[in-house]
């Protein structure tokens, strides 16, 4: 149908761990899905398994809280070696009061414990999750591999759950894209009455982003990963995720 999108959940993933084959494990989740790829797909994955399977996870009892993680442990109520690796993650602390402890991440995102998760992690009460090193580079090698196993361009999202200023509830969001425009600028356009854009971009990554969530669920779902069809092809150029952190010189609120 014209100007819809067809979102799948891919059913049967198993538990990613470090050094697994997840393109493969894609391609046999479209598989069971009863899909057969196509150019111009899109795959979103939730971040955990890609971090899981790039050997993100961290065993908090190997680190050892410095000062400024003490401080803030003690600020926020949280535990020091989960404050450690906030900090190592986030060094710039943008709030902390009791519960919560927001950061500027070292990739430019503005978030809570800097994306730092231990929910569906083995051994919770010990590991912690961390965001993979660089999403866009995890984005582009996934897609890759698709290429190379299909012959098809299957564009890749990563998406994480985000919580917003000013909006209660976490939401969807892109942190890593390849083969997709995850930004695109309409400044130029023309309106219905001709009125030219001034100042709209539209953030497709994250429009994305928090659509595939609504299949992936928050919880014990386990559908971490989800077929997206029938984007339109000029939002499949190359732009990465990286260009929807807004640059500190454009930010009006500190």
């Amino acid at each position: 149908m014209p100007g819809a999108l067809q979102l799948v959940g891919l059913p049967g993933l198993p538990e990613v761990r470090a050094g697994d084959d997840l393109a493969g494990m894609l391609l046999r989740g479209i598989e069971a899905a009863a899909l057969t790829p196509q150019g111009g797909d899109v795959v979103a994955l939730a971040q955990k398994i890609v971090s899981k399977q790039e050997g993100r996870l961290v065993d908090l009892r190997t680190v050892t809280p410095g000062e400024a993680a003490l401080h803030y442990a003690q600020a926020s109520g949280k535990e020091p070696a989960l404050v450690e690796l906030i900090l190592r993650e986030g060094p710039e602390v943008v709030r902390c009061m009791p519960g919560v402890l927001i950061v500027r991440h070292r990739l430019g995102y503005v978030v809570a414990n800097a994306g730092i998760d231990q929910s569906n992690v083995p051994s919770a009460e010990h590991m912690a999750l961390l965001l993979p090193e660089d999403p866009d580079a995890s984005a582009a090698r996934i897609r890759s591999e698709l290429r190379a196993r299909t012959g098809l361009d299957i564009a890749v999202l990563i998406n994480d759950s985000f919580g917003r200023a000013w909006r209660q509830g976490v939401c969807g969001a892109c942190i890593g894209a390849a083969g997709l425009s995850a930004l695109v600028d309409e400044r130029g356009r023309p309106d219905r009455f001709g009125r030219p854009m001034r100042h709209t971009q539209i953030a497709i990554g994250d429009e994305l982003a928090a659509a595939a969530s609504l299949v992936m669920g928050q919880c014990d779902e386990g559908v971490p990963a989800v077929l997206i069809r029938g984007l339109e092809g000029r939002y499949l150029n190359s732009a990465p995720a990286s260009q929807l952190v807004r640059p500190l010189a454009e930010d009006l609120f500190r």
